[in-house]
């Protein structure tokens, strides 16, 4: 069970770290100081409003001690000396009262001033991180983007990658089937694989079709002199007799009748 959780703790550390972008967690953690500053001045604005309460109560209070003093100085002006006393114990009481409202505002104004101070302090730290975090996006951004760059011109990224394979697939495929092709040529040439469809032939047969094909040109060229010269022949022939004829008709007649 050790392991198990060990090796899902790993993985899953190991999927967070794909899926963090520094620029989001730098973005949150500003976020995050914004809200704790914004915490830190409502606490200075609240025990401001405090203090301003107790200076309103103070100042409330110390205005009725002097009204009573002044009342119980008139009391004893008019020789009422018990109104003079119960004047003067109302504001022993409420001198009293003064006195712990002066401490809790001393106390109250001291945590402002230092709530103050704090939140001063983190103002400064939450501008400076600011600046750092601007700082280090642009940062990230700029090397993110060479990288990509760097690895589109080496072809090392899965886009590139994924293009390399196919141009390599495409070419393998090309080069297989130019040699099937360039075998199948082979084999048909040495009349080691029969065409099926009888069109192609080997060099013997092309040559010895040839050959008989010039044979029964050269038999059809001496036919057609034989006739043109067995034609010639008996145009002679029949010439040389008509012209025989006739000159035996202009010789004188040795027959007997004729010279009786």
């Amino acid at each position: 069970m050790k392991r198990m959780g060990m090796i899902f703790r790993a993985k899953a550390n190991k999927a967070l770290d794909r899926a963090e972008d520094p620029r989001e967690t730098l973005d949150y953690s500003y976020q995050k100081q914004l809200e704790l500053l914004q915490k830190v001045r409502r606490g200075v604005a609240d025990v401001a409003t405090s203090r301003k309460r107790l200076e309103l109560q103070l100042n409330q209070l110390q205005g009725q001690s002097s009204k009573l003093e002044d009342q119980g100085r008139k009391a004893l002006a008019l020789g009422r000396e018990d109104l003079a006393r119960e004047a003067l114990s109302r504001r022993a009481s409420l001198q009293q009262q003064v006195t712990d409202l002066e401490t809790q505002h001393q106390t109250l104004q001291g945590e402002e001033e230092k709530l103050t101070l704090a939140a001063q302090r983190l103002q400064a730290k939450v501008d400076a991180f600011r600046t750092k975090k601007e700082t280090i996006k642009a940062t990230y951004t700029a090397a993110q983007a060479q990288t990509r760059i760097g690895e589109a011109f080496s072809g090392i990224s899965e886009e590139m990658g994924d293009v390399g394979l196919a141009i390599q697939r495409a070419e393998d495929k090309t080069a297989q089937l130019q040699a099937r092709a360039g075998a199948i040529d082979e084999l048909l040439a040495s009349g080691a694989l029969d065409d099926q469809s009888g069109m192609a032939k080997d060099d013997i047969a092309a040559e010895l079709d040839r050959i008989s094909g010039g044979s029964d040109v050269e038999l059809e060229l001496q036919r057609m002199k034989a006739e043109l010269a067995g034609g010639s022949s008996s145009t002679q022939a029949i010439e040389g007799g008509t012209g025989g004829t006739g000159t035996q008709d202009a010789q004188p007649s040795t027959n007997k009748f004729d010279k009786q």
